[in-house]
């Protein structure tokens, strides 16, 4: 069955990639989480949760966590010239960070921190993946993300959260470099995927924790093999 191509990305219709750094063993992280899956169903807003793994310590291992997604939150630490990490850290199209916790803040911050104007067009059918020619200083890099677009509910058993079940929402569950983008043309071919329950997104975005220039949404049953 042919593939309708996904929307391009178009300054009047830019979609802000709001990242959401939380452990389900940290007591303050509940609040951000709710926040975060508020924004789940905006149009305007692509929300992804990422567990990292720093505080599974504190005795509850964080069922979602990857070291991929705590060296993620590193990578902003440095590019947004933080002293470290925390939880719960939302980071708004690569461009700023904020504590998780305040929904007027984080509102703001989305409002305040916009994607440039302009933006390459990115287009994805079946497995084909295309960004159309832009205007770039530096090379970026090319993400695919797989999420689970569902409300999943968790029990913690330990930890600072012993005895909740907390709901997690667009839980990441991989985040992959595809490829670099210079500024030119180009087309990727994406891997395939077996799960169509999970939702994806490209991001375009500049090296080592750096601004997001470019995001698309795409579906899973695009590219499952």
């Amino acid at each position: 069955m042919a593939m309708t191509p996904s929307a391009v990305s178009r300054a009047d219709e830019r979609l802000n990639v709001v990242e959401l750094f939380q452990s389900q063993g940290c007591s303050s992280c509940p609040p951000a989480n709710a926040n975060v899956m508020a924004l789940a169903d905006r149009t305007d807003v692509l929300a992804l949760s990422f567990g990292v793994s720093y505080w599974d310590y504190l005795g509850w291992k964080d069922t979602f966590a990857s070291p991929v997604f705590t060296q993620r939150q590193r990578d902003y630490a440095r590019g947004l010239h933080l002293q470290g990490v925390y939880t719960p850290q939302v980071v708004v199209n690569g461009r700023a960070e904020l504590v998780g916790t305040d929904r007027v803040a984080l509102d703001r911050a989305i409002r305040r921190n916009v994607r440039p104007p302009f933006a390459p067009a990115v287009t994805v059918a079946g497995r084909s993946l295309t960004i159309a020619r832009g205007e770039t200083d530096a090379p970026a890099d090319v993400w695919l993300v797989w999420y689970d677009p569902r409300t999943v509910q968790v029990s913690i058993r330990r930890g600072e959260n012993s005895g909740r079940t907390l709901a997690h929402r667009n839980v990441v569950k991989s985040i992959v470099r595809i490829g670099s983008w210079t500024g030119r043309a180009a087309s990727y071919t994406l891997p395939a995927l077996r799960d169509p329950a999970l939702s994806g997104a490209v991001l375009v975005q500049r090296l080592n924790g750096g601004e997001i220039i470019a995001a698309e949404r795409i579906a899973a049953e695009r590219i499952a093999g």
